[in-house]
């Protein structure tokens, strides 16, 4: 099993298991991360064995400041732009992967582009120690639903991986937004932490969206999804399911849920956002074959919070 280590005792132990090969659980503001030296092939293959992971989806790189992303990737002015307002922070800018970067070839799925993100905390500051990028990827099952705290990473990863860094629930709770840069355009890949209505603002231009394909983490037909079924946008509660609720109003029938948790009592999305997956994890251990969801508005952060929700109730091609 794992060892967990409370985040202010962990620098040291983290930077020596990394150097080592290992991949480890840390705490980011936005998810935990399941993370390993972004130079080691070994390493990063760890990620993909741990997680289950398909090796074409491809992982973000994350570094320590904007000099350690300018050694990896090719940005333009609308790139140094995005990093100056939102970084450190939930925000992953996919660009021109730079040749002679060092970052193994296995972080960018054969792509030529490469996802890099720059976290705050506990990984900025694991990223300067050990010198060189992390991959670190969302630290649960491939598909399964986002590890937030140290508990619900040990109950899904903890014999497989020998580190767990412990700093509490994470803030944001969902992971960061993902967009492509181009010389004249930005993409929406993944909806997140940031907002999209915040990034257009900084770029001074409308995110396009409709992007095909698998360009970045998080864009599977099935993800984040709990081993219950999942039914979005209830008007009524069906007996023996669990419900997730949005909002002072309630469906018919939530008196008879299983179980029941409230992303936000008062309709705050930014809450929501942040007990989403913590959520979803407590409901999935109800016992419920079923996990009923209210509606969720699709403005602010709840496009982000949609896009999760209807990604976990995709179909699904796999068993857990």
């Amino acid at each position: 099993m794992a060892d967990i280590v409370p985040e202010s005792e962990a620098l040291p132990r983290a930077v020596e298991q990394l150097c080592a090969g290992e991949a480890i659980a840390i705490p980011t503001e936005t998810v935990y991360g399941l993370a390993a030296d972004a130079t080691n092939g070994e390493a990063v293959a760890r990620i993909y064995e741990t997680k289950g992971r398909p090796q074409f989806n491809p992982l973000i790189a994350h570094v320590a400041d904007r000099e350690m992303a300018e050694r990896i990737a090719v940005f333009n002015p609308l790139a140094h732009r995005l990093a100056e307002a939102f970084w450190p922070g939930p925000l992953t800018i996919v660009l021109p992967h730079r040749a002679g970067s060092g970052v193994h070839p296995l972080v960018t799925a054969g792509l030529d582009t490469i996802a890099l993100r720059c976290p705050k905390g506990f990984g900025a500051r694991v990223i300067e120690a050990l010198g060189r990028p992390v991959a670190a990827p969302s630290a649960n099952s491939s598909g399964r639903i986002s590890g937030t705290t140290a508990e619900a990473v040990e109950a899904d990863l903890g014999s497989r991986i020998p580190l767990i860094v412990d700093g509490g629930p994470t803030p944001v709770g969902l992971e960061s937004t993902i967009v492509k840069v181009v010389e004249n355009g930005i993409t929406l890949l993944r909806p997140g932490g940031v907002a999209a209505d915040e990034i257009e603002r900084v770029a001074g231009m409308e995110l396009e969206r409709g992007a095909k394909g698998v360009q970045a983490p998080g864009m599977l037909a099935s993800h984040y999804a709990p081993s219950a079924h999942m039914r979005l946008g209830v008007t009524e509660v069906k007996p023996g399911e669990a419900l997730l609720a949005f909002g002072p109003e309630r469906a018919a029938g939530a008196q008879s849920a299983v179980a029941m948790r409230n992303l936000s009592q008062s309709g705050d999305l930014r809450e929501a956002a942040t007990n989403l997956f913590s959520h979803l994890f407590a409901l999935d251990r109800s016992g419920a074959a079923t996990i009923a969801v209210e509606p969720v508005p699709l403005e602010g952060l709840g496009e982000a919070i949609n896009d999760r929700l209807a990604r976990a109730a995709a179909p699904r091609d796999f068993d857990y």
